[in-house]
């Protein structure tokens, strides 16, 4: 799907995130990512993160269905969103462009994910609060 994603960066928008929500302890990213994988899905990108006593998975799956069905299997607690699929050029300031012409839009950045860095440019998927402006911004940088 990252193969997907990147030839197409600039008019996908139905990637999906899942944001599991857990208990920050050994195993727990262990055990998410073997469901998923049982269930044939491939993981294309990842952030995970604890902050006390709990702990974040954010995942983008090449299948949103059999993910949320896993998940939901599983008596996890998450939350799905759409994310905004981007391709930058590779050079200094692209992302400094794109952050502040999102911002000075209104759009907040929850989180972004690398999807792939080439020559040819940044793949990036970014979590907002306001996808389609989000999309209408990066589809003109």
């Amino acid at each position: 799907m990252v193969a997907t994603l990147a030839a197409s960066a600039r008019s996908i928008g139905d990637v999906t995130e899942f944001i599991v929500h857990v208990t920050d302890r050994p195993g727990m990213l262990a055990v998410i990512a073997e469901q998923i994988a049982a269930a044939g899905v491939n993981i294309e990108a990842l952030a995970a993160f604890g902050t006390g006593d709990d702990a974040q998975v954010r995942i983008l799956p090449d299948d949103t269905v059999t993910t949320r069905a896993v998940l939901r299997r599983a008596g996890l607690n998450f939350e799905e969103r759409e994310v905004v699929v981007a391709r930058l050029p590779h050079r200094p300031g692209a992302v400094a462009t794109m952050a502040r012409s999102l911002a000075d839009v209104g759009v907040n950045i929850e989180a972004v994910y690398v999807l792939r860095s080439t020559t040819e440019g940044i793949d990036f998927a970014l979590a907002v609060d306001e996808p389609d402006t989000a999309r209408g911004i990066t589809e003109r940088l």
